[in-house]
């Protein structure tokens, strides 16, 4: 068992999250490596802020050039962020808003394995 699925020995079954499994772990991982590039940041920001737009309005925002802002989102498609709708010669993406909150809730249940929960602290202290 490594150190993802391992449970807290100090925390208590009721109170833990379910240990993570290396699928999950993995999906996770993917996921942030989408994230992990600037452009590919600006891009969900574009997004954020429009319910759906062309791959050409993200170009002329970004100081990229067309094929590289497509290579990026192809990354954040990978990943399910966002989603693509073809219209006509041209793809309007937007930001798959149910993926991004399950993704909110897995970083938050990661990071909840990773930390005593606070009165764990106190007891300790």
């Amino acid at each position: 068992m490594d150190d993802l699925t391992r449970a807290r020995p100090e925390s208590n079954s009721a109170s833990c999250p379910a240990p993570m499994t290396e699928g999950d772990a993995e999906r996770l991982a993917a996921r942030l490596r989408a994230l992990g590039h600037p452009a590919r940041l600006a891009a969900l920001r574009m997004l954020a802020r429009r319910d759906c737009c062309p791959c050409g309005d993200i170009v002329r925002e970004l100081p990229l050039a067309q094929s590289t802002v497509s290579e990026h989102l192809k990354v954040l498609l990978a990943a399910g962020l966002v989603s693509a709708r073809p219209d006509g010669q041209r793809t309007h993406y937007q930001i798959d808003a149910e993926e991004v909150r399950r993704l909110k809730g897995d970083l938050d249940a990661f990071f909840d394995r990773l930390l005593p929960a606070p009165h764990a602290r106190a007891e300790r202290d």
